[in-house]
């Protein structure tokens, strides 16, 4: 049974590109804070380490872990598919660790709809500007042409997912856009006052949206 001592759970999402995984990264080297280990299908990226920032697995074994019902979440994005089994995070909060997530919006939803006994705190991260997302995924190890479009294409459909998240950070300064995020979460967890503008937000997705 969860007591006061346990660990929150954190998640970051965001369109690809937006700069997610940085940002968790960046949260992982505070005192007590742990990443959750995602399993995934697709193939490792040149600078991936498995068992590190991924378990790297086939389909056939991803299959069987949702036939066992080992997921807290898993969804299908660009034909591969990513998950978080549940016993290692549960272990992790009652040790009474921090757990952060870098999921997308499917993952966010079925781990809020789990109502696990945890805190639970949900950030959505955005670029600046749909030309300054687009310039990094052309940077990123993404020279397709193709690639890049779709997930400029997929931006347009998981933008519209902002609205089911506690915050919405935009990512303009990557040290700025951190400690807003290391603030809210103290704020969140010692009942503070929050710096966070909601209609400035609003109007910031307007202009991605146009």
């Amino acid at each position: 049974m969860p007591t006061p001592n346990d660990g929150i759970m954190v998640i970051l999402s965001s369109p690809s590109g937006a700069g997610k995984t940085t940002l968790v990264n960046l949260l992982s080297k505070q005192d007590n804070f742990k990443i959750s280990i995602s399993h995934t299908t697709r193939q490792p990226r040149p600078n991936e380490t498995p068992d590190k920032d991924y378990y790297f697995v086939n389909d056939q074994e991803f299959k069987r872990l949702i036939q066992n019902q080992e997921f807290l979440e898993y969804a299908k994005v660009f034909n591969n598919f990513y998950g978080t089994t549940r016993t290692p995070v549960i272990e992790k909060l009652n040790k009474g660790q921090n757990i952060l997530f870098d999921i997308d919006w499917q993952g966010a939803d079925q781990i809020k709809n789990k109502n696990l006994d945890y805190k639970l705190i949900t950030f959505f991260i955005l670029p600046p500007s749909k030309e300054i997302l687009f310039e990094r995924l052309s940077n990123r190890d993404m020279k397709d042409k193709l690639i890049v479009e779709e997930r400029m294409k997929q931006f347009e459909r998981d933008v519209l997912h902002w609205i089911n998240y506690d915050y919405v950070v935009i990512n303009d300064d990557l040290q700025d856009c951190y400690k807003k995020i290391h603030n809210l979460i103290k704020a969140e967890v010692n009942d503070g006052s929050k710096d966070y503008d909601l209609e400035y937000i609003r109007n910031h997705i307007e202009k991605l949206t146009i």
